[in-house]
C-alpha cells in the first residue's frame, strides 16, 4: 500500500511516499481501507517536531502522517463486534491516514450514516470534535453567550461558527481579509472584522464589556489582545498556536486583565472513551446531513500532492479543510 512517512522533522521536504504492507488488525482493533484523509494544522506541527515530546499525542519514528480519516472497514481484530466488513466509517486521534489502509483502535471509530459522504466525514472529525467540545463543553454557547472566534474562516473556525448560531450565541469573528470576514458572515457570525484592532472591536460591540468567551488557535501574535477581548471574568481558550506559542505568560497578566480564566485544552482529553466519541460524532453527522451545518472542502490533493498541501495550509492559502482523496 502507498503511505507518507516521515523519518526525521523538518519542512516539507522530509515526507516520504513509501510501499508498505497492509497491516494487520490486532485485538480490538479494525482495518480500515481509506478513501479519504482530512489535512489538518496537526499534521504539519508532527512534521515539525512540535509534538516530540507530547505525552498526548506520542509518536515512534517513522510515523506514517495523518490523524483521521474515512473509508471501508476491510478486516476486524479479534474481539470486534459493533463493526462489520464493509460498514462505513470516519475516525480521527489514530496516527497513518495518509495511507491506504490503516489499523485503528475499534473505539475511535465511527459509522457514517449512508445519508453522508466518506469526503464530509473525514473532513468533520478533527474539526468537527473539536468544534462541538470547545462550543459544548467550554463555550457553553446558548442564547446571550458571546464570543469571539479567530481563524474564523478556517475548518474549526467556520463549525464553531456555525454551532454558535445553532445555540444562539453571538459570535464575533476575526479574520486576516475581507474574503474570510465574508466567509464568516455567511457561517452566522453577528459581527466579521480584521485583527488590526480587534480588541477594541470586540469592546465595542459588547457595549465595553468584552465577550464572555475567545477562542484562541494562533498564539503569540494575538494573544495579548485576546485577553483585552474578554469581560472580567471571560474565558480564553487557546487551542492551537499555528502562528507562535505564548511563551512569555506571566499569570498576574490575567488578573490585570480581569480575572480571566485561560485554558490550552487538547482534543485527546474530551474524547476519553467510545461513548463519548460517537455522541459527538453523531451531533456533529446530523447536523451536516440536515443542513444546519456545511464544511467548506478547501482543497483536495493526491498523495504525490502532500507536499503542496502543507504549503498551501501553512501558507493559510485555503479557507475550510482540505482533504487527500485516496480511492
Amino acid at each position: 500500500m502507498r503511505a507518507i512517512q516521515i523519518d526525521r522533522y523538518g519542512g516539507p521536504e522530509v515526507l516520504v511516499r513509501r510501499e508498505l504492507p497492509i497491516p494487520e488488525p490486532g485485538p480490538g482493533e479494525v482495518l480500515i481501507r481509506l478513501e479519504y484523509s482530512g489535512i489538518n494544522f496537526m499534521d504539519i506541527h508532527t512534521r515539525e517536531g512540535k509534538y516530540a515530546e507530547s505525552r498526548t499525542y506520542p509518536q515512534k519514528m517513522p510515523t506514517t502522517l495523518g490523524i483521521e480519516g474515512a473509508g471501508i472497514v476491510a478486516k476486524l481484530g479479534e474481539g470486534v463486534s459493533d463493526f462489520a466488513e464493509g460498514d462505513r466509517v470516519a475516525y480521527c486521534i489514530s496516527w497513518g491516514s495518509y495511507a491506504d489502509y490503516a489499523v485503528v483502535p475499534a473505539w475511535r471509530v465511527v459509522k457514517v450514516p449512508d445519508a453522508l459522504s466518506l469526503e464530509v466525514a473525514a473532513a468533520a472529525m478533527f474539526h468537527g470534535l473539536t468544534a462541538h467540545y470547545l462550543a459544548n463543553d467550554l463555550g457553553k454557547f446558548g442564547p446571550g453567550v458571546t464570543a469571539l472566534v479567530h481563524a474564523a474562516s478556517g475548518g474549526i473556525g467556520q463549525m464553531l461558527v456555525q454551532l454558535g448560531k445553532r445555540a444562539g450565541a453571538t459570535i464575533l469573528a476575526a479574520t486576516s481579509t475581507e474574503e474570510k470576514a465574508e466567509v464568516a458572515r455567511r457561517c452566522g457570525a453577528a459581527h466579521a472584522f480584521l485583527y488590526d484592532g480587534f480588541a477594541d472591536k470586540a469592546r465595542a460591540l459588547t457595549g465595553g464589556k468584552g465577550v464572555d468567551v475567545v477562542f484562541d488557535p494562533i498564539g503569540k501574535a494575538t494573544f495579548r489582545e485576546s485577553l483585552r477581548s474578554a469581560r472580567i471574568k471571560g474565558l480564553i481558550v487557546q487551542f492551537g498556536a499555528v502562528g507562535a506559542p505564548v511563551d512569555d505568560l506571566n499569570p498576574i497578566e490575567l488578573g490585570e486583565a480581569g480575572s480571566l480564566f485561560l485554558t490550552r485544552p487538547r482534543l485527546a482529553d474530551h474524547l476519553p472513551d467510545a461513548e463519548t466519541i460517537r455522541w459527538r460524532a453523531s451531533e456533529i453527522f446530523a447536523a451536516l446531513i440536515d443542513g444546519a451545518m456545511t464544511i467548506r472542502i478547501a482543497g483536495r490533493y493526491t498523495l504525490d500532492e502532500v507536499e503542496r498541501a502543507h504549503e498551501d495550509l501553512h501558507g493559510r492559502r485555503t479557507i475550510g479543510k482540505p482533504v487527500l482523496k485516496l480511492a
